[in-house]
């Protein structure tokens, strides 16, 4: 284990002394560690990342380069049976390919693709235009099973955009209101073929108003998808000490027989403000515990319907701060690195710290050892798992699921 807070000390301090500019490129200067193309492992293969040994605490940045684009050839597989649920967005068009790829792998695929929004006394579902059907039926082809005929079910995620104060404060309040939106909900299910929706509207609205009112908005909503065989899924904030607890056991016990599933957002711990780890392991682990407690009534049932968020990007922070970043980005800087990435046994994630033309850079992204730890944590606690998103992270990472 390896202490970083006198590291990311000096990073939260730079930005107030002086100006470094941290742009990544595809471009970037090439080390001379970084393995040849020729030896450069794609798409199937005969063994997995835990027969290969890869799934290390300390792994060696060459492994990491040379395998992350291939895969076990048996993509149907799976070691995690809990319910899966994998993001994808239209930003990023590789998620659409691994949801295909590994479709098996997945009870749920849930493209973010739609936006209720107002429209005079009305409402309107904006971004169908995003919606691929052809990609649909691929999915649900590919993730057939032929033993049980059971398929990928979808869930498109969907937000209130564009909603003022006024417009959000006449929903919550009037029931003829939210009909008025459940029934553009419905149709759109119907129209495309959705097997339910995914809200998030919890994070937003938590908080700010009375838990009640929050009630009644989710509640009618599930009732009224139930009556038209639709279910639904609640995006869930996870415990923290800045915001307190918006979303906990009591909400937990009030919705639980009505909601399909709650995806709880276990990432996005740290930041350029506060630089660390994505997911902490001790983070996931009393987010999904603070909901459903040990030996609480229905813990079972309960915990079965949490989906622990895990992220497939990482976070590169450099002296002027840094940000989010993708699989490309990662790869681009984990190649200047010469022998293992670092291993804090306190969050059970990776690290890395490199300086390359751009500056240095303290770089956390998931592993397969950071990954394969969530899943257990996850078969431990008895929960599914939610996976933001499928198009960030690297090809082999499904060889864990």
């Amino acid at each position: 284990m390896r202490s970083l807070n006198a590291h990311l000390l000096l990073f939260a301090v730079l930005p107030q002394l002086m100006t470094v500019h941290g742009t990544l490129s595809p471009d970037s200067q090439k080390s001379k560690g970084k393995p040849k193309e020729a030896n450069v492992l794609r798409g199937p293969q005969d063994n997995d990342v835990f027969d290969l040994g890869l799934v290390s605490p300390e792994p060696l940045a060459k492994d990491i380069l040379v395998n992350h684009r291939a895969y076990f050839k048996e993509t149907g597989m799976r070691r995690f049976n809990g319910t899966t649920l994998g993001y994808v967005t239209p930003w990023n068009s590789h998620g659409y390919d691994v949801a295909k790829m590994f479709a098996k792998k997945f009870d749920i695929i849930s493209p973010v693709w739609l936006q209720v929004v107002k429209q005079g006394n009305g409402y309107a579902m904006a971004g169908t235009h995003d919606i691929d059907a052809g990609w649909l039926t691929d999915v649900r082809r590919k993730g057939k099973l032929a033993h049980n005929q059971r398929t990928v079910k979808v869930f498109p995620r969907f937000i209130f955009d564009h909603f003022t104060d006024r417009d959000i404060k006449l929903l919550l309040s009037n029931a003829q209101e939210r009909t008025k939106v459940n029934d553009v909900l419905i149709k759109c299910c119907k129209d495309n073929g959705f097997d339910g929706l995914v809200l998030e509207v919890w994070s937003q609205l938590a908080g700010r108003i009375d838990d009640n009112i929050l009630y009644a908005l989710v509640l009618q909503m599930a009732k009224e998808f139930q009556k038209h065989q639709l279910r639904l899924i609640l995006v869930v904030p996870p415990f923290r000490k800045d915001t307190g607890n918006l979303f906990g056991e009591k909400h937990m016990e009030k919705l639980y027989k009505h909601i399909f599933a709650f995806s709880l957002m276990t990432y996005d711990f740290s930041s350029v403000q506060r630089p660390g780890a994505n997911a902490p392991l001790y983070f996931v682990r009393k987010a999904v515990e603070t909901i459903a407690p040990p030996g609480c009534p229905d813990m079972e049932e309960k915990r079965a319907k949490i989906l622990l968020g895990l992220n497939m990007y990482g976070n590169d922070y450099t002296p002027d701060g840094g940000g989010p970043i993708t699989f490309s980005q990662y790869l681009d800087l984990v190649k200047h690195v010469k022998k293992h990435l670092t291993y804090d046994e306190r969050d059970v994630e990776n690290f890395f710290e490199v300086k390359n033309e751009d500056g240095r850079h303290i770089v956390f992204y998931p592993t397969l050892y950071s990954i394969n730890e969530r899943i257990k944590l996850a078969q431990e606690l008895g929960t599914g798992i939610s996976i933001w998103e499928l198009g960030q992270g690297l090809n082999y990472f499904y060889d864990l699921f």
